[in-house]
């Protein structure tokens, strides 16, 4: 059957649609995305204004059309941090179902951080062994450890690269003082976890995933994304500590021209690498693997598990959401 997922993030609103059943690995059929950035759309109170909502109507009606187009059986919709931590969630979500229909599922943090790391566990497998999986989205930075297919732990920390950006870096190019006090304040909320999974031992392996972390890989000299998914990528810390300093001397519009950074990306990059390299340094990561999948590739998993074998979904179920 084919089924889609429609992520609202904190920086992109995301339509995955794959094609998939029970026990066998989904195929990505499409991709339709829009870079809304709402976490930067918040007023100063914190609540997202009526031109990031009506943006926001917009966008998941532009999305369900893409999916009706492409003939998804069902549509899996959720909304991650920009959305849960306005202070007027309750009338964003409001607003989106009376306009499209759309009842999205807000995620906690830690729903994030577990569904991302179900999705690596099995990318890598069980051959895999203990893992430790790190994300930075937009709004949050996700930390999971595990053996099983449900972590041991899970937190997530208000650091992702786009709230990040907008909080601690004003300025182009960013200021010394700023990238300092950020490296601090990063470091600090990093610091007060790792007790939490250092208690469950070493991890055999550490893989990450996020645009951000895809981008740091390819400045490191990972393979391109055109070389295709099962092409083993990695990002050492030695390379990450290069290039930090280099990316705070530059401007948004030069870390714009790096290989695989994207212009829409490239404001919130230094301060993605700067959570980056917090996490690797405290949690002693000298290596780290890029995991192709990642939360949306998580719901879809999570949805596929409880559908038994045989079923399949009827057309009633088209525009089923949540």
């Amino acid at each position: 059957m084919r089924l889609g997922v429609l992520d609202v993030g904190s920086n992109t609103v995301h339509l995955l649609v794959v094609d998939a059943h029970p026990g066998a690995r989904p195929l990505p059929a499409h991709s339709h995305k829009a870079e809304l950035r709402l976490a930067q759309l918040l007023d100063p109170a914190g609540a997202i204004g009526p031109e990031g909502v009506d943006l926001l109507i917009t966008t998941v009606r532009e999305a369900l059309e893409a999916a009706e187009d492409k003939g998804c059986e069902e549509v899996l919709s959720f909304a991650t941090s920009a959305v849960r931590e306005a202070g007027n969630a309750d009338a964003v979500l409001r607003a989106v179902k009376e306009a499209t229909g759309v009842e999205l599922q807000v995620l906690s943090g830690e729903d994030e951080a577990r569904l991302t790391f179900l999705a690596a566990r099995r990318w890598f497998g069980w051959s895999a062994g203990k893992l430790l999986v790190l994300d930075i989205g937009g709004g949050s930075l996700e930390i999971a450890y595990g053996i099983d297919e449900d972590p041991d732990a899970a937190v997530s920390l208000p650091l992702g690269a786009g709230r990040l950006t907008a909080a601690w870096l004003p300025d182009d190019p960013a200021d010394p003082q700023d990238v300092k006090a950020l490296r601090r304040h990063a470091r600090a909320q990093i610091a007060r976890t790792v007790g939490e999974f250092s208690r469950f031992g070493k991890p055999d392996h550490v893989v990450a995933t996020s645009k951000t972390f895809k981008q740091l890989a390819r400045l490191a000299g990972a393979a391109r994304t055109a070389e295709g998914l099962y092409v083993q990528r990695e990002l050492k810390r030695k390379s990450l500590e290069d290039w930090v300093p280099q990316l705070a001397a530059m401007t948004v519009a030069e870390r714009g021209e790096l290989p695989g950074v994207s212009e829409g990306r490239a404001a919130q990059l230094l301060a993605g690498a700067l959570v980056a390299e917090g996490a690797m340094d405290l949690f002693g990561v000298e290596t780290l693997e890029i995991c192709p999948w990642a939360l949306r590739e998580g719901v879809i998993l999570r949805r596929l598990d409880h559908l038994p074998e045989g079923v399949q979904l009827d057309e009633s179920a088209a525009t089923a959401t949540g």
